[in-house]
């Protein structure tokens, strides 16, 4: 307030106050947007004949072709003792056996994060959304394609926490070649837990190294919290057909008996992994996925574990994988029903596509495997976000597209409003014939949540577009990334215990000689 010459008092603009409005519009805010809650019914392609078929098919399998666990002789003993009929490294597996033990499995998972705020649940009609995961390579419009380093993985692990649609942090986010095989699982998982506080993913590319994740989660959480608590997922892969390998499943063991869980997950081409046909290749998900979660229960009865389906298709021509196909959307709604039916949370899908940019293809394709992950049920979205060239790259620019376009995942989601505002008769009475909307009372209040809106689209007239430098949506998403990045700032942590974690690291690295096979 200023005093006027009569000496009464009158309001003024104040510096101070309008800096301070502008500050606060224009200040960095982490948002994290709340696991995704379906209010919508799941699109189940099978019927109930058709459901039973592939059950009864799956259980044949089981117990006339078996599965195959090569060099993991403790695996054929548990199972042996579970009343499986054991030849060689072949196990077949009484019918319904697998599916009984998988009874022990609870139907939903909490996930502690270190930030007990961004603790998320896995299971019933929940959708929790994570990065791409695993790419040797990545690219952006600056440097293009290229082998992935250490500092592109925290990178991109400060982009999942600035984003606000994506609850997870995931795990291999890229692969950072600059830091020997034999380590780089203490670096990845110390980014994770040091860059973000949101929840992460486990190593399992060998047995200690998932021993490893387990001690690094003690001394984040506490060892009394991780032996009561799931604070890891892990992804475990199927050698799809019907093997399993002595290193995936040596991970599952260790992450089973610490109550961590478990991505039991067949990788899947069709037509070279599987047969051709969608219910032939279900049928093959069903058998491989029941008995890599009934494996977890005989390890430790009660272990979480998630059932997933990753399933591309073939280029016939080519040989090289395909995303985004009617066949594939086929098999995720497939084997939600699948596992909807089994009383566990389920893992398909991503933002999945075979190009080698962030083009046309990348988005037609993406849009595709992401609806269908939506409508299929998926409880955990692995890939969602980044996914590029068949999951060889992972990119910076279609990462945030991606991120960027989760939104509307969140939206469709919520369903159809049909509350009393949501019904908008009071606007339809202000307005009536002949009228617009734009001004009316309902509209005002509504306006700012109304309709989602992209974070990364260009919506500006045309001359505003060209003025701007005609810029497409690589070239944008370049931007945003450069902003995020410039923007991060780090979760607050204790410093004793980021200290621990550092030591650890240090004392792993320095006690084994680095290799890069």
């Amino acid at each position: 307030m200023a005093q006027a010459a009569d000496g009464t008092r009158r309001r003024t603009r104040g510096a101070g106050g309008g800096a301070a409005r502008r500050a606060e519009r224009t200040a960095v805010r982490i948002e994290c947007a709340p696991t995704i809650r379906r209010n919508i019914p799941t699109f189940d392609i099978l019927n109930e004949e058709a459901l039973q078929i592939i059950e009864a098919n799956a259980d044949t399998v089981l117990e006339e072709i078996g599965v195959a666990f090569p060099d993991n002789p403790q695996a054929v003993q548990t199972w042996k003792d579970a009343g499986a009929d054991i030849r060689g490294d072949r196990i077949h597996i009484p019918r319904g056996l697998a599916r009984k033990l998988c009874e022990t499995a609870p139907a939903t998972i909490t996930q502690h994060a270190r930030n007990p705020e961004r603790n998320v649940e896995i299971g019933g009609n929940s959708l929790v959304l994570a990065p791409v995961y695993g790419p040797p390579f990545v690219r952006d419009a600056n440097g293009g394609r290229r082998y992935a380093t250490l500092e592109d993985f925290q990178n991109f692990v400060r982009l999942g926490y600035m984003s606000k649609w994506l609850q997870h942090s995931g795990g291999t986010v890229c692969e950072p070649t600059d830091v020997a095989v034999n380590k780089r699982h203490l670096d990845m998982l110390h980014a994770h837990m040091t860059l973000s506080d949101k929840p992460y993913m486990g190593s399992v590319t060998e047995p200690s190294r998932a021993a490893d994740s387990v001690e690094m989660s003690k001394l984040l959480f506490g060892a009394d919290f991780v032996d009561n608590n799931t604070v890891m997922t892990s992804l475990i892969n199927i050698n799809s057909p019907l093997t399993f390998d002595s290193v995936m499943m040596g991970a599952l063991e260790v992450y089973a008996r610490a109550n961590q869980a478990c991505i039991v997950s067949p990788f899947i081409v069709g037509g070279a992994m599987s047969p051709v046909s969608v219910a032939g290749t279900l049928t093959q998900v069903l058998a491989e996925a029941m008995v890599g979660c009934a494996y977890a229960q005989l390890v430790r009865p009660g272990a979480p574990v998630i059932f997933g389906a990753f399933v591309a298709s073939i280029d016939m021509n080519s040989g090289a994988p395909t995303f985004g196909t009617p066949e594939a959307s086929k098999i995720l709604y497939g084997a939600g029903q699948l596992a909807r039916r089994m009383n566990l949370p389920f893992r398909s899908g991503g933002g999945l596509c075979g190009s080698k940019l962030p083009d046309a293809q990348a988005g037609y394709e993406s849009a595709n495997t992401l609806n269908a992950a939506l409508l299929g049920g998926v409880n955990f979205m692995l890939h969602a976000c980044g996914w590029l060239e068949g999951g060889l790259v992972a990119s910076f620019e279609k990462f945030v597209l991606d991120a960027d376009q989760l939104g509307a995942l969140h939206a469709f989601a919520r369903g159809v409003d049909i509350s009393e505002n949501g019904q908008a008769m009071d606007a339809l009475r202000e307005v009536g014939p002949g009228g617009h909307f734009l001004g009316c009372a309902h509209t005002q209040a509504n306006f700012q949540d109304s309709f989602w809106r992209s974070q990364v689209f260009d919506y500006k007239p045309y001359e505003t577009w060209t003025d701007e430098g005609s810029r497409d949506s690589q070239s944008l998403a370049n931007a945003r990334v450069a902003r995020m990045l410039a923007d991060y700032q780090p979760p607050a942590m204790d410093p004793a215990i980021a200290e621990s974690l550092d030591a650890y690291v240090r004392q792993k690295k320095d006690s084994m000689p680095d290799a890069f096979v």
